[in-house]
């Protein structure tokens, strides 16, 4: 503090001060302020449980647990410019609360609350008149906030030429300060006495330097109902406060309505008491970024409810809503209602009560309301709005699913699976593919319930869409060195022979040299003198001959391949790097596969590291997932990892089968539904 202390400098050569602060000028630091200020010094970031409740005792620490913490020199400042705005000469506790929400981020202290007290500022460099003329306003002030009703004549000669509307720096009148205390008889006094009962706090801060941006056109009845004294409420209102706050009939709202107020704080009874005065609750609040000038309708009543989790008082907004009219609109009025171009707006009814809305701005309220309760993970509130007819969207319902599953609710995970065929396709955005997709799986990798397993195989099914599985295409691959047929297996002129089963098979090494970089390899080092003999083990003759038939012949077109051939020689053309007899062995698979071969055919592709037939049966398993999740085979490849002495075990195969779908599907619903636009679905 001695440091931020005003400092005179003088003119060195006159010696004059030339910038000069008021003498004498001291902060006082409240013990409070300081326990606040040791607290957040010494407590490490993660570990504040609630900011808002003092400690009782607080250790200092020999070092600082956290490098992020700003310096202590920060944090003076910060809380003396807080105390400065009020024009006080005393820190207090919430100065230093308000400097943390700056300082650390992370920290949710409370706005600072209104006090009585701090109406009463600090005398500025005013002359004499006028801060005679401050002095006796901050008296009549006082008079009237003591709390004893009869003072108020006296006061109101003290507060000026405005009597009892009479603003302090805070932009607030004797009867706003009366309604945040709910001192009921105040109010009553002031009332009779003529004070303003609609007056507002102004928005600018050229009259009003410490007005907070939160109070800014509030009225007394948004005080009285911000700090929920519901007599004074009832008083106010019964002396024709306008129910609506500072909102004007036609006019922009910028700030929050009393409704709004008390819907986000739950209060049944106010919320009910305003509804009945002809509150609206699909007033919505305006941006306040000076920009757009649209309202957006996110900060209306239901909206606010549902964010908050107040299930009674939603359906009690919900209640009054439909009573609005003469005849309470059904569902399907509602709904129907909501295909009508444009939306009109009626004009005020009789008795003041808000004006009356068409069904599609009630449908557009409760969408806006279902999106805010499933952010903030209410479910229970965006079933009931669900249950009203309301459609889902797409981020609404991924909300809410992951929601249900955190707190492993296992009938509305069902609920919500069922329903996802209500979210229409249009809506397949690259949130389904990044957050809805690895939610899925890890759903159906550990919820094992049958009835989940299911609908979830019906969205997967129904995500991959009704396109066909891509196809396999051949691969021309022109042979650099071809023999004729007639030398396939010949002896004669041949130089190299291979012994598969014990069997002797003729070769000539100008063709095979070419062929492959494995027959490369198995020639490479042998003798060029001599005939050359080469075992090959783990390929059965029949097999073999058809590898060299592919080759003699340069191509597939001969080949006489039967079903119980095609793994081996697809497993004999992987061995020896034959791609164009892989390829072709793949598209025989793909085209005979059915729900009781899939799993097995898929387990030889992933031990082969056969990717395209891999990615060919992953498309089949998700276009007929419903179907295959009832056989145990395809359920024992999904759940049960593989035996260790099966070949499954091997590193090749190992991988997560899930994962793989999801990236399969993912590359599917990326294809057909967001890249539309750039062609047709190929």
């Amino acid at each position: 503090m001695h440091h931020l202390q005003p400092l005179h400098i003088k003119n060195s050569s006159n010696g004059t001060p030339v910038h000069q602060k008021t003498p004498n000028t001291t902060v006082h630091w409240e013990p409070e302020a300081l326990y606040t200020l040791c607290y957040f010094m010494h407590c490490p970031q993660m570990e504040w449980e609630n900011p808002n409740v003092e400690p009782s005792k607080v250790s200092l620490q020999t070092e600082r647990p956290f490098l992020v913490l700003p310096p202590l020199m920060e944090w003076i400042r910060v809380a003396v410019a807080h105390t400065e705005h009020r024009r006080s000469f005393s820190v207090d506790s919430d100065d230093v609360r308000q400097a943390a929400r700056l300082l650390l981020p992370g920290v949710d202290c409370e706005p600072r609350q209104i006090k009585a007290e701090d109406c009463f500022c600090a005398t500025r460099k005013l002359d004499a008149a006028s801060t005679e003329a401050k002095f006796l306003q901050d008296l009549g002030f006082r008079m009237l906030n003591c709390g004893r009703t009869d003072l108020v004549k006296q006061a109101v000669n003290l507060l000026g030429p405005d009597g009892l509307n009479s603003m302090s720096e805070q932009g607030m009148t004797p009867l706003m300060y009366a309604c945040v205390r709910g001192d009921e008889a105040m109010v009553q006094m002031l009332l009779d006495a003529g004070a303003d009962i609609n007056s507002e706090v102004p928005s600018t801060v050229n009259k009003h330097p410490s007005v907070y941006p939160e109070t800014r056109q509030g009225t007394p009845l948004t005080f009285a109902v911000l700090h929920g004294h519901v007599p004074v409420v009832q008083l106010l209102l019964d002396n024709r406060a306008n129910v609506e706050g500072s909102l004007q009939d036609g006019a922009e709202n910028y700030t929050e309505t009393p409704l709004q107020l008390a819907s986000a704080a739950g209060n049944f009874e106010l919320v009910s008491l305003l509804l009945e005065r002809g509150a609206d609750p699909m007033i919505g609040t305006m941006c306040r970024n000076g920009i757009s000038s649209l309202p957006l309708g996110d900060m209306n009543s239901f909206s606010l409810a549902a964010a908050h989790g107040h299930r009674n008082v939603f359906r009690k907004l919900l209640s009054q809503s439909e009573q609005e009219k003469g005849d309470v609109l059904s569902l399907e009025e509602i709904l129907a209602e909501s295909s009508e171009p444009g939306e009109k707006r009626l004009p005020p009814q009789a008795n003041g009560g808000g004006t009356l809305r068409t069904g599609k701005a009630r449908l557009r309220a409760l969408r806006e309301a279902m999106y805010h309760s499933a952010e903030h993970g209410h479910v229970d509130i965006t079933i009931d709005i669900r249950s009203l007819g309301v459609p889902w969207t797409l981020h609404t319902w991924l909300e809410s699913l992951r929601t249900c599953f955190m707190q492993h609710r296992r009938p509305l995970i069902q609920g919500l699976l069922k329903d996802f065929s209500c979210i229409q396709e249009d809506e397949y955005t690259e949130e389904l593919i990044t957050l809805g997709l690895p939610l899925m799986f890890q759903i159906l990798r550990t919820s094992k319930n049958e009835v989940i397993s299911q609908h979830l195989s019906v969205i997967f099914t129904q995500c991959y869409g009704p396109f066909p599985i891509p196809k396999l295409t051949e691969l021309k691959r022109k042979q650099t060195s071809r023999l004729d047929p007639h030398f396939l297996n010949n002896k004669d002129m041949s130089d190299v022979t291979f012994l598969v089963e014990g069997k002797p098979f003729y070769a000539h090494k100008v063709l095979l040299f070419t062929a492959s970089a494995r027959f490369k390899s198995l020639l490479q080092n042998r003798p060029a003198a001599e005939n050359t003999c080469i075992e090959i083990s783990h390929v059965k003759y029949n097999i073999f001959h058809l590898v060299m038939q592919y080759l003699y012949c340069g191509g597939t077109e001969s080949l006489h391949i039967r079903n119980t051939e095609v793994m081996e020689l697809l497993s004999a053309a992987k061995f020896f790097q034959l791609e164009a007899l892989q390829r072709h062995c793949e598209i025989i698979c793909s085209k005979n596969i059915t729900t009781e071969t899939c799993v097995d055919l898929y387990k030889h592709a992933k031990f082969l590291g056969a990717t395209e037939l891999t990615a060919f049966i992953e498309g089949y398993f998700l276009k007929n997932m419903v179907l295959l999740v009832e056989l145990d085979g395809f359920k024992q490849l999904l759940y049960e990892p593989p035996a260790p002495e099966s070949p499954a075990s091997s590193p090749g195969i190992c991988s997560d089968i899930l994962l793989d779908l999801e990236k399969t599907l993912a590359a599917r619903i990326h294809s057909i539904h967001l890249s539309t636009s750039k062609g047709s679905v190929v």
